[in-house]
């Protein structure tokens, strides 16, 4: 016995970006769901992340991202002001070995894209060891606090009257009668059909796991487990974000949602990685059934020859996520949305993902450059203009 609903678009994923889909596609029909396996609102991927609002300055070797990143901040911060922390330094540093750019390519690229960098003051620049450091480099980077962002989101969905269908499991999309999409899913033992003209898979690591369930073909994706370590910070990086580029180096900045720091490093924050295959894996249920053990030492120790302050930094906990990159991005470091329309064929069926919270602009903007279904160009424009900000940031 199944309960039958019906919409005009369905959102599969309650992340960052299925969640402000759900908003714009609100703008555009009457009835819209947003359904969510787990039991909140930014519980994965969008939670378990560094937390930072990109200006640009973490792809030096992607002038695209980088640029579009640049672009995008100050819209982001405007937009989500209230869940935004600012009142910390961030530097960002460039390793004298083993790093793909050196310290003058670095500066002269966000120099030139008019980027607010200039060479880290003697007291910040004296953290580092010189021996291994080249340069240092004082610029304008944020933190983005997730629990608050999902109040925001939260207030704004139920304002706009978009339906969470939270701890529901989509298992499969099929054609239904006419050129509508039948949706096969399950809150505990309550099973759902839902019946949508359109339906966003947004799920994010899991993508290709619906998309194998529901007889379609797989996307190239990289997946990795990985870990987030949480430490709490030494007097002189109380205040302070530090990455060190561009290479197998670490990046230390505040993670606001637990009054903590975080420390990822690029050779030990990934444990686990693997490409999709036939049948692909379910990397949440990879990771709850065999968590792994944590690197959190290695990343300290490693850490703390570039910044010696870190050295004996006291380890919180640790957060595990599974991250999933376009396979085309893993050498060109390059963060971009993926769309891709009537996916295998299946009409009214949209797959959607964002390498970076911020750049959630990108996603709706190309949205809107599809002037047919989705209605007139010009008026979704508009609406992607306005949309998540409004002026007020709550």
């Amino acid at each position: 016995m199944s309960t039958r609903l019906t919409a005009d678009a369905v959102v599969i994923g309650g992340g960052f970006y299925g969640a402000c889909l759900a908003l714009l596609l609100r703008r555009l029909y009457p009835r819209v769901l947003l359904a969510e396996k787990e039991d909140d609102l930014l519980q994965r991927a969008s939670y378990i992340n560094q937390a930072r609002v990109h200006a640009g300055f973490h792809y030096p070797r992607n002038l695209v991202t980088a640029y579009r990143s640049l672009v995008n901040f100050p819209r982001f911060v405007a937009d989500f002001r209230h869940a935004i922390m600012r009142d910390f330094t961030k530097v960002y540093a460039v390793a004298r070995l083993n790093s793909k750019v050196n310290a003058h390519r670095f500066h002269e690229m966000f120099r030139r894209m008019k980027a607010p960098i200039k060479p880290a003051p003697a007291h910040l620049a004296s953290l580092f060891n010189p021996e291994l450091v080249e340069r240092a480099f004082l610029v304008r980077e944020y933190a983005f606090d997730a629990s608050v962002l999902k109040g925001i989101l939260r207030r704004r969905l139920e304002a706009e009257g978009v339906e969470l269908l939270m701890r529901t499991r989509i298992h499969a999309v099929r054609s239904g009668a006419g050129d509508g999409l039948v949706l096969d899913g399950a809150r505990g033992n309550e099973r759902y059909e839902i019946h949508a003209k359109h339906v966003f898979n947004c799920t994010y690591s899991l993508i290709n796991v619906l998309l194998h369930a529901s007889g379609l073909p797989l996307l190239p994706l990289k997946h990795e487990i990985t870990e987030m370590a949480l430490v709490r910070p030494p007097e002189p990086l109380r205040n302070l974000g530090v990455t060190v580029m561009d290479g197998p180096f670490f990046s230390t900045m505040p993670f606001p949602a637990l009054g903590l720091h975080s420390l990822s490093h690029v050779r030990y924050t990934p444990h686990k990685g693997w490409i999709d295959e036939v049948p692909p894996v379910d990397g949440h249920e990879l990771l709850r059934a065999a968590p792994p053990a944590s690197k959190a030492l290695h990343m300290i120790n490693d850490a703390a020859r570039y910044l010696p302050v870190l050295g004996g930094v006291r380890q919180e906990g640790s957060l595990f996520e599974v991250k999933t990159v376009l396979l085309a991005s893993e050498d060109s470091d390059s963060r971009p949305i993926l769309f891709r329309r009537d996916y295998g064929g299946l009409k009214g069926f949209h797959v959607a993902m964002g390498g970076k919270i911020d750049n959630i602009y990108d996603l709706l903007e190309t949205i809107a450059d599809l002037n047919d279904d989705f209605g007139d160009r010009k008026r979704l424009h508009d609406i992607v203009a306005g949309l998540l900000g409004g002026g007020s940031g709550a």
